[in-house]
């Protein structure tokens, strides 16, 4: 190789190396108004700002961020609409527009890493929480619980509620809309959903399912199950485990027994897949 061509092949090396790789990209499928994102876009967007989340839910600590208003992307979105966050291992977080559209209390953010400055690996061997990652300031104002923070999301998709796209989670209909299983279905839509089927349904990648062949009411003591929801490790322990415990500042005590209620009642209604 001649000394002409070794030079060229050096610059080309330098400038690789020195200009970022802006090659993750979401995916909005809002419907008419659906777009993708590029990570050089979101980093640009006009309403881009260094925000603080003070005990981030996944890092377990003070973080900063560049992020946009999750509001600013929902284009054409209402507060009655439902929205699913999917990432990129299969957690798809089932979530009512509205709080994501508040721009007062608690706030929705698209957390958006930066290639030239990566974020720290959520644990030893494990990956960041990127490309891109659903943060919230005062969280507490709005009972924001940890599975409404997705990370490494790939996509946020508008689709109908989960009680007309899953009827197999549906509780028996006679019973009244205010009956504790049927609360006990709405907190298992929030705290479970993401990463569990049951009887077969739901998008959920991640987790077994939670019926099918047996429901934990059927194998667990109604006290050991309540512990397992609090602290999983407490029960089981494993170096690769991946359920996060339910403290009851998250799942308080009645709101706990209500998910197992219902847990319990489909027990008695399953659905094979």
């Amino acid at each position: 190789m001649d000394g002409g061509h070794l030079k060229t092949l050096i610059l080309l090396g330098a400038l690789l190396l020195s200009t970022p790789l802006y090659a993750a990209q979401l995916n909005l499928e809002l419907g008419a108004s659906g777009r993708t994102w590029q990570t050089e876009e979101l980093l640009t967007h006009p309403q881009v700002q260094t925000i603080t989340i003070n005990n981030d839910v996944s890092y377990k600590r003070d973080m900063s961020y560049r992020a946009v208003p999750v509001a600013a992307l929902l284009t054409g979105i209402k507060p009655g609409d439902h929205l699913q966050a999917v990432a990129l291992d299969g957690f798809a977080a089932e979530m009512a527009a509205a709080p994501l559209l508040n721009a007062k209390g608690s706030r929705a953010w698209l957390a958006i890493e930066d290639p030239a400055k990566p974020w720290p690996a959520l644990s030893e061997g494990k990956p960041s929480a990127g490309p891109f990652y659903l943060v919230w300031t005062d969280p507490q104002a709005g009972n924001i619980s940890p599975e409404q923070w997705p990370f490494q999301v790939a996509s946020i998709k508008r689709l109908a509620p989960v009680a007309e796209r899953f009827p197999a989670l549906l509780p028996d209909p006679a019973l009244k809309a205010d009956d504790p299983v049927n609360q006990g279905f709405a907190l298992f839509q929030k705290n479970c959903l993401a990463c569990h089927r049951l009887n077969g349904a739901g998008d959920a990648q991640f987790g077994p399912d939670l019926n099918i062949p047996f429901s934990p009411t059927e194998y667990f003591g109604a006290q050991f199950l309540k512990r397992y929801i609090r602290d999983p490790q407490s029960l089981r322990q494993w170096p690769q485990a991946k359920m996060p415990g339910f403290e009851a500042t998250v799942l308080p005590e009645g709101d706990l027994d209500m998910l197992v209620g219902y847990l319990k009642h489909m027990a008695g209604r399953k659905v094979q897949p």
